[in-house]
């Protein structure tokens, strides 16, 4: 608020004292100045929920509001948690997907969404008929092949699938050679 505004909420007494000079003038012009930040941060507030143009050190917060922070690496002795594996864009873009992959999981459609978009790559597949070594069909598994751009992200992989498939499905993650 500037002075002149602050000025308008005093009551009338006030305002006709409050000439440049006086302590009173003094005061509000150090209002204003103290309200300055606190103002600029407001006006720029929407900010801080997109995902695409908040703050670095605002984005694993908002992992925490998408319950996204399951994925976050945990460093001991660190009070913020490190940024996503494959980097604070992808952590932006799961983030932003967070109500389509809230909606779909537990399903074929949302953990491949989930894999594509958390390690940036195309080419993940799961077979949700799989044959076991007796060539009998394996009821509750499944298997999910990476492509081999993957292959650094493996303990991710594995987390996003532990944390997105049915409690009761097992799976089995093939990285598939190109």
């Amino acid at each position: 608020m500037k002075r002149t505004e602050i000025e308008h909420l005093l009551p009338g007494i006030f305002q006709r004292v409050s000439t440049e000079g006086t302590p009173l003038f003094a005061l509000l012009e150090v209002m204003e100045a103290l309200l300055a930040p606190d103002e600029a941060v407001l006006d720029q507030l929407d900010a801080f929920f997109d995902p695409y143009r908040t703050p670095d050190t605002f984005v694993p917060f908002l992992a925490s509001w998408v319950d996204l922070e399951r994925l976050l690496l945990e460093v001991p002795g660190e009070l913020a948690p490190p940024p996503l594996p494959s980097g604070q864009g992808r952590l932006r873009e799961l983030i932003a997907a967070a109500t389509f992959l809230a909606q779909w999981r537990g399903t074929t459609k949302g953990l491949l969404r989930f894999l594509e978009t958390a390690i940036g790559t195309q080419g993940f597949a799961i077979e949700e008929q799989v044959l076991g070594s007796d060539g009998r069909l394996r009821p509750f598994h499944i298997r999910i092949r990476a492509p081999q751009e993957a292959v650094p992200y493996r303990v991710l992989i594995e987390r996003i699938i532990e944390s997105e498939k049915p409690a009761y499905v097992t799976y089995e993650l093939v990285l598939i050679n190109t």
